[in-house]
């Protein structure tokens, strides 16, 4: 399959573009960096990136921001970085790239544990997960061409241990081979609309 990694140079994203690199054409895209540039908080970026590689059977995202801070400190700005970036930029990379994709490929976003279980200073970035979350179980039942279109949420991961266990107390963290599989479940299964759940 060709499979693009949106995002496949973050922490995630190495992982996950290193097991699908074993058996797949992978394309790594980054904001600053990859075998192509992309910002997916310009829907513009995303159709010229498309426009550059053509054709794809696989879209992974692993990839968008949101502010981290006290609730009574967030602006509304601060909240607009969230939708504009992993909410609409993951709904637009849906939008736009469904036309770019094989029939029967696939569509894989990322969200994570804060949509079902949130912590402090994530009003915006608990927003934002449930709502990509929303998002997918909806567009699954309306998306053409025998698209599949699924999430993947993880909890705090062991590569991320170290820099976010402070927010995070008594939270275990999940081994990287769990969320590989998380990944390959939506690309390679049959799910659609699903929301993979890796939270232990």
């Amino acid at each position: 399959m060709k499979i693009l990694i949106i995002g496949g140079n973050g922490t995630i994203g190495t992982t996950v573009a290193t097991h699908f690199n074993q058996n797949n054409d992978v394309l790594i895209a980054g904001r600053t960096s990859g075998d192509v540039t992309v910002d997916i908080a310009d829907s513009k970026s995303i159709k010229s990136m498309f426009e550059n590689i053509g054709k794809m059977d696989a879209i992974i995202c692993i990839a968008g921001e949101a502010k981290w801070a006290d609730f009574n400190e967030l602006t509304e700005d601060d909240y607009y970085i969230g939708l504009k970036s992993k909410l609409m930029g993951q709904v637009n990379l849906v939008r736009i790239g469904q036309h770019y994709l094989n029939s029967n490929g696939s569509i894989t976003l990322s969200t994570g544990i804060l949509a079902d279980d949130p912590v402090v200073k994530t009003a915006s970035a608990a927003m934002v997960n449930g709502g990509i979350h929303s998002f997918v179980q909806a567009v699954a039942l309306e998306i053409e061409n025998g698209i599949r279109v699924n999430v993947v949420s993880s909890g705090m991961v062991e590569d991320a241990y170290d820099k976010y266990k402070d927010f995070f107390p008594g939270h275990n963290p999940i081994p990287m081979t769990k969320v590989v599989n998380a990944y390959v479940r939506s690309v390679n299964g049959k799910g659609n609309g699903e929301v993979i759940r890796i939270y232990d």
